[in-house]
């Protein structure tokens, strides 16, 4: 098997390699193309890892490697009876893996026919979208802890990073949605107590501990959770967002400031004036002159974006 491997190698180098970059010097138009050319292909094997890494395909590929390592050493090493068992496995290997990663290759295949393969090449929704469409998630999920009397404590990172706070919860890393927000907060779960951090579009952490603002100016009925959002929006440029577990009201932190009593759609609209519209002003005026103008004749109609004129109430607690 080594000799036919050898063999097959030489060839290949010969034939394919020698022959390819010595036709690369009659055109420099072959050698642009060279170049995506093999740009491509490191692109896809990096991207193929990336999607195999830590799933079943990525320990199976491991096993595989581990197989043709061995049987090139039982060669080397002279194991005549092992090289033989490998090099007679190895014969069927093609036939096996089309067995053993049937799913996923029938996955791959269907995926090429939907939205999906745009994820593969790394073409997503915009940023600002993405994170319009989690707070709408973050919204309903407080909206759903305040029905339910559930005490929740949420911090969304803005552009001052909060590391030393994620580090004193538990690691998460979980796409963000209002069913796994509300289960964090469940009484009597490991992780209700505490913050949720979430950042870069991601809950990145729970039972996370805050620090707690001392204010004497602070009404005292406040309790650990609001100023607990009170001090991390002091701290830093976090936006938090509370819900009482007495009176099941939801409130807002920002810039040291406690907005007390808020609804669903002032907080929706608190929400994304501070995080997305702040952050991503210029990419969401773009996108909204574009898909927001509608003409009715000569005149043009422009309708303003969510969050644009935001009112806010301050508490007098």
């Amino acid at each position: 098997m080594i000799e036919n491997l050898r063999t097959n190698l030489l060839e290949f180098y010969e034939n394919i390699i020698v022959s390819y970059f010595s036709s690369l010097y009659e055109s420099p138009l072959k050698i642009i193309i060279f170049i995506i050319d093999i740009s491509l292909v490191i692109f896809l094997i990096v991207k193929a890892i990336q999607v195999m890494k830590g799933t079943r395909a990525w320990q199976l590929m491991k096993g595989i490697a581990f197989l043709i390592l061995a049987t090139i050493l039982s060669s080397v090493l002279g194991f005549k009876i092992l090289n033989n068992i490998l090099t007679y496995l190895m014969s069927y290997g093609v036939i096996v893996l089309i067995i053993v990663f049937q799913p996923e290759l029938r996955r791959a295949l269907e995926q090429l026919g939907t939205s999906k393969i745009t994820r593969f090449f790394g073409i997503d929704k915009s940023i600002a979208v993405k994170t319009k469409e989690n707070i709408y998630k973050i919204v309903i999920a407080a909206v759903e802890l305040a029905k339910e009397k559930t005490g929740g404590l949420i911090v969304i990172e803005r552009d001052i990073k909060i590391k030393d706070i994620i580090n004193t919860g538990i690691e998460i890393d979980a796409e963000i949605s209002p069913q796994l927000i509300v289960n964090i907060f469940t009484p009597k779960t490991p992780l209700h107590d505490g913050a949720v951090i979430i950042s870069e579009n991601k809950i990145v952490a729970a039972a996370c501990m805050l620090p707690l603002a001392n204010d004497s100016d602070i009404a005292k009925e406040l309790g650990t959770r609001h100023r607990a959002a009170i001090g991390i929006s002091k701290e830093s440029d976090a936006v938090a967002v509370v819900i009482s577990e007495e009176t099941g009201k939801i409130s807002v932190a920002r810039d040291g400031i406690l907005i007390a009593d808020v609804s669903e759609e002032a907080l929706k609209k608190i929400l994304i004036k501070n995080v997305v519209t702040k952050r991503f002003g210029p990419e969401l005026k773009k996108n909204e002159k574009k898909k927001k103008k509608i003409k009715f004749g000569n005149k043009k109609i422009n309708k303003n974006p969510i969050g644009e004129k935001n009112e806010e109430h301050k508490t007098n607690d």
